[in-house]
């Protein structure tokens, strides 16, 4: 079954398939207009050049909301990312950066839908870390990206791009320095 809707992001929603979502710190990048452009164009090259500009400001980070930088919180995080494992879903590589995150997975049968599995990931995932930052306010933007994944050319470079994300932000050299990020062993493409 496909499903498909709009807010200011199209999003495309099949009941099985791998995904590649990225979600962001809410206020993490004020030039959120950037990411309508994206929508508009539908060419993958294009797309991808796009995409990794957006994201490249993103990792640049134009204010102090890092919250993902914490240790504490990027726990949280990682360990709302792997609940639905193997319920929902089966984790494939996701990088927890300091102010977004990259997540890529396959979903299994009888998955709840992307729409609830990542409602209920921000979800759970805000109201702890508000708690821990003792902090209150939206956590999380509203709106996550997500593209439904077409081959396995276009799986390698998505899993790829999430795994040096944090080598490209100049925030470590080797991939595998970076704390937060996460190959399953039979996707491991570096």
């Amino acid at each position: 079954m496909q499903h498909f809707h709009r807010r200011n992001l199209p999003h495309l929603y099949f009941d099985d398939g791998i995904y590649f979502v990225t979600y962001r710190l809410a206020n993490s990048f004020p030039i959120y207009q950037q990411i309508k452009k994206l929508s508009k164009k539908w060419d993958f090259n294009k797309f991808t050049k796009e995409f990794e500009k957006y994201d490249y400001h993103l990792s640049k980070t134009y204010n102090n909301n890092k919250y993902l930088a914490s240790p504490e919180i990027a726990e949280i995080c990682k360990e709302t990312i792997h609940y639905p494992d193997g319920r929902d879903y089966k984790i494939i590589s996701y990088c927890i950066m300091p102010n977004h995150v990259h997540l890529v997975f396959q979903l299994l049968k009888g998955n709840k839908g992307i729409s609830k599995i990542m409602q209920s990931i921000k979800r759970i995932s805000a109201r702890k870390s508000n708690i821990a930052l003792n902090r209150k306010g939206n956590f999380w933007q509203d709106e996550s990206y997500d593209r439904w994944i077409r081959n396995e050319k276009e799986l390698y470079y998505v899993i790829r791009y999430v795994l040096l994300n944090p080598v490209n932000a100049g925030l470590v050299t080797d991939w595998e320095e970076w704390k937060y990020t996460y190959c399953d062993k039979d996707y491991l493409v570096i």
